[in-house]
């Protein structure tokens, strides 16, 4: 099945649901609510994609369309290298974990500066792919930019000491990997989509575990 509007709008409906109903069971453990917290964000993240898509088909005014890109790109280029490494942090117990993960949070917000000033000077762009969203931000130095992204995003999942945590991570990185090297266009898109999916399971981890089950994940 190719990515539409539609897989779009089911999927971040089905992860946005599964988002909210992990924030309201995680139980007391009010560390994993960043975590929890996190499906729900992508799972939006993706329905405003689906405006996207309909703005460049025509089934909504061209204005909602350029509205929900800049929406969608800023989230992904902008927010995310900085949210995920400090919703690390906030899920982590100890200062030793906390300092691990500050130096994805510098690399996250030094790269959201770097993109960020691509979007506001580079005149940011949107066409539609065969199976995916073509977004381009006029970006130079792509490569290292994007290194530095991957970095920022899948590095803190590696030291939160949760082996739940630990496999998302190596879900997303081979993603990442795989995405980049098969489609450079779409690799905004896709990813996304693929990173709101896996964190479905993280969510529905935390939806099922039991309240004494907290630490069980963690490495020793």
């Amino acid at each position: 099945m190719c990515f539409s509007p539609a897989g779009d709008l089911v999927g971040g409906a089905v992860v946005a649901a599964i988002g909210i109903d992990a924030c309201l069971h995680v139980k007391g453990r009010t560390e994993n609510l960043a975590i929890a917290a996190l499906p729900l964000l992508l799972g939006l993240h993706q329905i405003d994609e689906t405006f996207v898509w309909w703005g460049l088909q025509g089934h909504v005014p061209t204005g909602i369309g350029h509205v929900a890109m800049w929406i969608y790109l800023v989230f992904a280029l902008v927010v995310l290298p900085i949210l995920v490494p400090i919703l690390m942090m906030l899920l982590v117990t100890t200062r030793h974990r906390r300092r691990q993960i500050l130096p994805f949070l510098a690399i996250g917000v030094g790269v959201s500066a770097v993109l960020l000033e691509a979007i506001l000077v580079g005149h940011p762009s949107v066409k539609l792919g065969a199976y995916h969203l073509a977004y381009t931000i006029g970006l130079r130095h792509g490569v290292a930019v994007i290194g530095l992204y991957i970095v920022a995003t899948c590095g803190p999942l590696f030291v939160t000491g949760y082996r739940s945590i630990m496999w998302f991570g190596v879900a997303n990185l081979g993603a990442v990997i795989v995405l980049a090297l098969l489609c450079a266009s779409g690799f905004t898109s896709l990813w996304c989509f693929y990173a709101a999916l896996v964190s479905g399971a993280i969510a529905l981890h935390l939806r099922y575990s039991k309240v004494n089950a907290r630490r069980e994940n963690l490495f020793h």
